[in-house]
């Protein structure tokens, strides 16, 4: 119980100061461009807690997490793929050192010439800018599989399949979770910077409409809202990590106790 309490006051602690040093420090402030914390949190609920909540937060979440999805699948089967092989790796690390060196958010103008100003657009900006930390740690994950670990599955000639998800994909999976982590931030950013251009919705858009408003505090409680969303986004995928993992924390724990 102790050691719950104490990771919920560390979890907890240095937000809850800068919240507090934020409100207290803007309390007075009578800039237009800063307003108070208490003027962002009141105007809060009304922007978004009603009509906006349908028509600009869940179509954003909703293109996050098909654009998120398609590149966790493209990322680890192809991570596999030049992971195992090391023809194809040397074939493919000039195309894909290339193409990763390219910013997605540079590429969406290109992006909107062959997919268009929908979804299509912002799905595939997201999808692109996601892929490579799965990708990366993928292969890195499947290229430090265990040699004995391996001879041994072809000595037992077990089935290419039964490798792969009882080998392959377990030995590299600490990676391929570490990967996906850093893609489900990138992610968020590249939701709101495809909702900026050429959008009739999101919250890259809402937050954009507020600031040509000159609506301050609905733009910072927009900004507001962004950093929630990703906080609660981290606790979903650790509750998920530790679900997966499970396996492997567990061998951690052993070993620190050793």
């Amino acid at each position: 119980m102790n050691t719950l309490l104490r990771r919920v006051l560390f979890a907890v602690g240095l937000p809850v100061i800068l919240v507090t040093l934020w409100w207290f420090v803007s309390a007075g402030s009578t800039s237009f461009f800063w307003p108070p914390l208490r003027a962002i949190v009141e105007t809060f609920p009304e922007t978004w807690l009603s009509g906006r909540l349908l028509s600009d937060v869940v179509p954003s979440l909703v293109r996050l997490f098909i654009g998120y999805g398609v590149a966790l699948a493209i990322g680890i089967v192809a991570g596999v793929a030049l992971g195992l092989s090391r023809t194809l790796r040397d074939y493919a690390e000039p195309t894909l050192e290339f193409l990763r060196a390219m910013p997605p958010p540079v590429l969406v103008p290109v992006i909107m010439l062959f997919a268009g100003i929908g979804d299509e657009m912002k799905v595939a900006v997201i999808a692109l800018g996601c892929i490579w930390p799965v990708l990366l740690n993928t292969v890195e994950g499947v290229r430090a599989i265990d040699e004995v670990l391996a001879d041994t599955a072809r000595s037992y000639r077990l089935s290419v399949p039964t490798r792969l998800m009882t080998l392959v994909l377990r030995s590299a999976s600490p990676q391929i979770v570490t990967g996906a982590r850093q893609s489900l931030s990138v992610g968020i950013i590249l939701m709101v910077i495809s909702e900026m251009f050429a959008a009739s919705n999101g919250l890259g858009f809402a937050i954009v409409q507020f600031q040509r408003g000159f609506e301050m505090p609905e733009m910072w409680s927009g900004v507001l809202l962004l950093g929630l969303i990703g906080v609660i986004l981290s606790v979903i995928f650790r509750a998920f990590e530790a679900w997966v993992l499970r396996w492997y924390l567990s061998i951690q724990r052993i070993e620190q106790r050793v």
